[in-house]
């Protein structure tokens, strides 16, 4: 669902991204280590066609987002570190707005409410203006629109950097409801925790290259630690 073929980016002698290859089937959380710098930020926009890939593909169900920009945004949400939302307008209306625009077939309250209610949000919270949300609320709302979108791969950037750790855990919780409804998940973080806690595998990240990959189900979290930290050494 989600793949890189020997993706690689470079910003004049800079290499951002090397050669990266990576595939996350549907279904699977793959949470993205790295120091600043690494890549992490880079092969994200790469994959939202924010920049061009110098060469290799990143592809989101079979296409490539280059050649199919349209296509591919059409299967994709994308949730970055600071979720922007119209802040005069309800949590309701932005998922009302969002949703239009990406040809969303859920439009009754009822419905819009309801697919709130999946991603964390009271009616009353729903009803109340974007401006006074905390930023836990914001990204629930993000993930509504992921949901009404009806997204196939989710790609995120640093969504629980300066959460609380209630809000970071309900946070996820709904990546654990994306997840068994099929959603490919990509996630940048810097949460070793988080990491282990919600990934089916983890990819370390150091001077553009992907490291090491390792599945979290027989992996502790001193052993995670660990593994990243002697892969930051010089």
């Amino acid at each position: 669902m989600i793949e890189a073929i020997d993706l690689t980016k470079t910003f004049g002698s800079t290499l951002a991204v090397d050669h990266i290859n990576l595939t996350i089937k549907p279904g699977e959380v793959f949470c993205l280590l790295g120091a600043n710098g690494a890549g992490k930020t880079t092969t994200i926009n790469l994959f939202l066609n924010f920049v061009a890939p110098t060469s290799g593909a990143a592809k989101i169900a079979g296409l490539d987002v280059v050649e199919h920009p349209v296509q591919t945004k059409q299967r994709l949400a994308y949730i970055p570190e600071q979720v922007t939302l119209y802040r005069n307008l309800t949590g309701l209306e932005n998922l009302r707005f969002f949703s239009r625009l990406a040809g969303a077939k859920a439009d009754s309250d009822d419905e819009l409410l309801a697919i709130l209610a999946q991603a964390g949000l009271t009616a009353d919270q729903a009803r109340g203006r974007v401006g006074i949300y905390s930023k836990g609320m914001r990204q629930k709302v993000g993930i509504a629109i992921t949901i009404a979108k009806g997204a196939q791969a989710l790609l995120l950037d640093e969504p629980t950097s300066g959460l609380d750790p209630k809000a970071s855990n309900d946070f996820s919780r709904l990546l654990a409801d994306l997840s068994a409804r099929g959603v490919a998940i990509m996630m940048a973080t810097h949460d070793l925790f988080r990491a282990r806690e919600s990934g089916t595998s983890v990819g370390i990240m150091k001077h553009g290259r992907l490291v090491e990959t390792l599945g979290t189900a027989e992996l502790g979290h001193r052993d995670l630690e660990e593994i990243y930290l002697a892969h930051m050494k010089d």
